[in-house]
Formats: C-alpha cells, sequence, structure tokens
C-alpha cells in the first residue's frame, strides 16, 4: 500500500522532464560545448600557423616596425602556451589586437599589398578569420543553450547530481575591441 503513495511523485517527476533523459540532454549539451570550443582551437590555430610567415611578409617591407613584430610574436606564444579557455579567449583577443596593427602598418606599403605571397596569406588569414568568426558564434550558441537550460528546473538539478558546471563562459571581444588602432609611420 505504501508504494502507491509514491507513483503519483514518480508519475509526477517523469512528466515534469526529471526522468533519465534530462540528464542525457545536460550530458549531450555539455558536450556540444566542448566540441564547439573544439572547433573554435582549430581555427585559433590555423591563425597563429599563418602568422609567422605573414609577419616574414611585411618585415621585408617594414623592417623598422620592431614594436609591432614583437607584440605579434608575444600575442601568438601567448596563445599557444594558453591553456584554460579564459587564458585562449584572452589571448586570441591579445592576438587580434597585434594583427589588427599589423594590417594597418600593410595599408602603408603599396608594393607589399602587390607582393604575390602577401595577398595569398592575406587570402588565407581573412579566410580562418571568417572560419573562426564562425566557429565563436557555434561555440556561443552551444553555451546560451546549455546555460538556458542548466539555469531551469529540472536542468540545474541534472547539472549539480552529474557534476556539471552551473555554466560555461561565453567566447567574447577584448574591452576596447571597438576601438581603431592607431600606428605612427614616423621614423
Amino acid at each position: 500500500m505504501r508504494t502507491r503513495h509514491w507513483l503519483p511523485v514518480v508519475a509526477l517527476l517523469l512528466t515534469t522532464g526529471c526522468g533519465g533523459c534530462g540528464y542525457n540532454r545536460i550530458v549531450g549539451e555539455d558536450q556540444q560545448v566542448a566540441q564547439s570550443w573544439s572547433q573554435v582551437e582549430n581555427q585559433l590555430q590555423r591563425r597563429a600557423d599563418l602568422i609567422p610567415n605573414l609577419v616574414e611578409s611585411v618585415k621585408g617591407y617594414a623592417a623598422h616596425e620592431a614594436e609591432v613584430f614583437s607584440n605579434i610574436a608575444s600575442a601568438r606564444a601567448a596563445m599557444l602556451g594558453a591553456n584554460s579557455k579564459a587564458e585562449k579567449i584572452a589571448a586570441s583577443n591579445q592576438l587580434d589586437g597585434a594583427l589588427s596593427r599589423l594590417l594597418v602598418i600593410s595599408e602603408a606599403y603599396p608594393q607589399l599589398k602587390a607582393d604575390a605571397n602577401f595577398t595569398r596569406l592575406m587570402d588565407e588569414l581573412a579566410g580562418t578569420e571568417n572560419r573562426l568568426a564562425f566557429a565563436r558564434k557555434g561555440y556561443n550558441d552551444a553555451v546560451a543553450q546549455y546555460n538556458t537550460d542548466v539555469r531551469g528546473i529540472p536542468g540545474a538539478w541534472w547539472a549539480k547530481i552529474g557534476g556539471f558546471p552551473p555554466q560555461h563562459e561565453y567566447f567574447k571581444a577584448a574591452a576596447g575591441a571597438e576601438v581603431v588602432p592607431k600606428v605612427s609611420f614616423q621614423h
């Protein structure tokens, strides 16, 4: 007779999404965040691999821009050495700023812009930046889905029971990213 008292409670829990499928949904969403992040990392690595060749192309025309080249090298090293998502996002934002200064420099050298190797590298970088933007959006979409689910009921319960993080961090632009870099060509 005692088991009959629990049947309505069990039925209510199962119909409100508290069954095993709620846990599986959180697992799937967490995996989607991880998979989306790996796509961001792939594009960050692709960009990092292109940068040395791009820098070498520009150095031939603008050797006196040593500070810009140094900033790019240190930003690239920081990105390649980053371990956590937060470190990779910060390093990527630092690299974005350094690259934008390099691109501003390239505008001042018509011979550089006409160089076939530089043009090819710029096309590859542009394609990579587009893929990176797409991967960032996919990651942020997966984070939004996960964060929305684990902030509600029953998702929050399943996240806690399963030991999942209470939320994932979005990939955000660096503070001041909207400011156009200033580069001086005075020697």
